[in-house]
């Protein structure tokens, strides 16, 4: 049964830039869902929105500037987070050049009910496609608006 969803993009944006989008709520809410809600800490609580499917929660695992940014979020909408199956979402930034390379993995399908692990593995393969494009288009739409 598949564990995990790896997928990665070169941006043309510096680390610092790229860190900011990845973290700050303002921005998260721009290319992941519509809405974002946390403070940068480990342990805090998290709630990411879409406006189509309704608020997941969350809690941030680690914060390691400008390297590596993670959480735990619900597969179930409007539901606390202990309430639903999770996944782990961990962002690795690197220096690749003039730009930076975001590589994200997506864990813990393995432990869903198997009624509803291949949906929920398809469903979130899909959104990194489209999650990951809107945060190149936001990265590209804000060159030389975010201050690296």
């Amino acid at each position: 049964m598949q564990d995990s969803i790896e997928r990665e993009v070169v941006v043309r944006a510096p680390i610092e830039r790229v860190w900011a989008v990845l973290t700050e709520p303002t921005y998260v809410g721009r290319w992941f869902g519509q809405h974002a809600e946390f403070d940068l800490r480990e342990g805090a609580p998290a709630r990411f929105g879409w406006d189509e499917h309704g608020w997941f929660s969350a809690r941030i695992e680690k914060v390691e500037r400008p390297h590596l940014f993670s959480f735990r979020w619900a597969e179930d909408p409007d539901v606390a987070l202990e309430d639903s199956p999770s996944t782990l979402v961990e962002f690795t930034l690197t220096d690749a050049g003039e730009g930076t390379r975001v590589h994200v993995t997506e864990s813990g399908f393995a432990s869903f009910p198997q009624a509803r692990h291949r949906v929920a593995l398809d469903d979130h393969i899909e959104g990194w496609r489209i999650e990951l494009g809107d945060l190149v288009a936001l990265l590209d739409e804000l060159d030389g608006v975010v201050a690296p």
